[in-house]
Formats: structure tokens, sequence, C-alpha cells
């Protein structure tokens, strides 16, 4: 008679798992308008799967079709989040217990990244003031290994003359990006994948190649142009100019929080 109440291992494993991968991208897509979307995804089938325990075969058949027909039009919408969960996928380094784990960040309820902020927005200001072009990438959640890889390794903490001394314009290490974990510039000279997007013609190299990383994992971007001495912010493709530091500060706290 009550059956249906009957769990198995194997139920609590299949219930543990779908958790698990709508926890994961429901983190992936937070703070995206794409997160509306899933919301309204997993409303129509939860619906869907509703009716079918109550032996609603019209409108269960109706919600299927609409599901499996929706299929390929949700592969197009999310695309963008897509590539991030297979890149952060496909950078993994599995055979690392440490960066496997790394991985999983999102099982935290609240992800603290201690960073320096004021000092990375000083020296920005600085950049600003003489012209300075700079181009600082800011690892959150997705594993940047693969970008460290093609530049050259470095662990040292952030403070104003560090960063000042990276990209005078007569170092050697002031080509390409730095790429900063936590409060350290872990990578300099980094060559980052350049967005194929249309950009303004007043945006060069430096613009392209942050959108284009920041279209592939969850990375900020700050760039500081060369010409205007304009500070970017620049997240999921979209950036943002800057010209008071205590609204780019702030901005910088609400991503990394």
């Amino acid at each position: 008679m009550f059956s249906f109440l009957e769990f198995t291992f194997i139920d609590v494993l299949d219930i543990l798992l779908v958790a698990f991968l709508l926890f994961n991208v429901y983190k992936l897509l937070k703070g995206t308008v794409a997160i509306n979307i899933f919301i309204g995804i997993a409303i129509v089938f939860l619906i869907y799967k509703v009716t079918q325990a109550l032996h609603m075969e019209m409108f269960s058949s109706l919600l299927g079709t609409l599901i499996s027909g929706g299929a390929i039009a949700l592969i197009i919408i999310f695309h963008p989040e897509m590539r991030k969960f297979l890149l952060m996928l496909g950078s993994t380094n599995f055979s690392n217990k440490r960066n496997f784990i790394n991985q999983l960040k999102f099982l935290k309820a609240e992800i603290s990244i201690d960073l320096d902020i004021n000092s990375l927005v000083m020296a920005c200001e600085k950049f600003g003031v003489s012209r300075t072009g700079a181009l600082i990438v800011l690892e959150r959640n997705n594993s940047l290994d693969f970008l460290k890889e093609k530049g050259d390794a470095m662990n040292v903490e952030i403070n104003v003359p560090i960063l000042e001394s990276i990209f005078y314009k007569n170092s050697p290490l002031h080509d390409g990006a730095i790429v900063v974990k936590e409060n350290f510039v872990v990578a300099t000279r980094v060559v980052l994948p350049l967005s194929e997007n249309k950009m303004p013609s007043r945006f060069g190299l430096r613009h392209r190649a942050a959108i284009g990383v920041t279209e592939k994992t969850d990375a900020i971007c700050l760039v500081v142009s060369e010409e205007t001495g304009e500070i970017s912010f620049i997240v999921d493709g979209e950036f943002e100019l800057y010209s008071t530091t205590n609204e780019l500060q702030e901005k910088i706290k609400m991503y990394l929080s």
C-alpha cells in the first residue's frame, strides 16, 4: 500500500546526484540574467514530474514535448555558461587531490577571498594617472591553471610597489596579463584568449583579451588603458568604466564575496 514511500540506496544516490548538479548549475549562473531562465526551467520540469506521478497523461505529454523540443534552444541560450562549466572540468587536475577539491568551492555557503582590494585599486589609479597600461585577472571559482601555464610562475603578495614594478614600461614582466589568486600574484606575462565579439574601436588588445577570458571563465579583469588612463571592470564579457575608485572597490567586493 505504501510502496511508493520505499527508498533504496540507488534512489538516495539519484537524489543526491541531481541536487549536486542543480546546485552547481545554480552557483555557476548566480548573478547572471540566465538564472531566471534556469529557475523557470526547473519549475516547468518539477510540474512535469508531478503530473507524471499523478498520471495526468495529456498535460504531462504536453510538457514533455515542450521540454524535449526546447533542448536545442537551451543549448543556444546557455552556451556561454556551458562553456565555462566544461572549461572548469577540463582544466581540473584530477590527479592532484588539492586541485580537485579547490574546484568544489561552490559547496561552501560563501566564498571569502582574502584580497587587498585597496592596494589593487590604488595601483590601478596610479597607472591611470601615469598612462601605464595594465591587465589584471582575478581568479574566483574557476581554476585558471590553464592560463598560468602560458606565463611565468610567481608567488608574491600584492602591494602597490609590487604591481608598479611589474607593469613599469621597461620591466620584462609588463607584457601580457598577471593572474591574482587570493592575495598573491601567481603568474605574469600571461597570454589570454581574445574575444571574437565586436568591440568599440577605441578598445585595444588588452580589453579584447580581458573580455575573452571572462567569457570563458568566471574571472574578474581590471584593465587600465594606456591611451586614456581609464579603468575598466570586466566580468562575464561585459565591461564598465570607472572614474572613482570607491565605486570600483565596492564592485570588486561584491563579486568576490
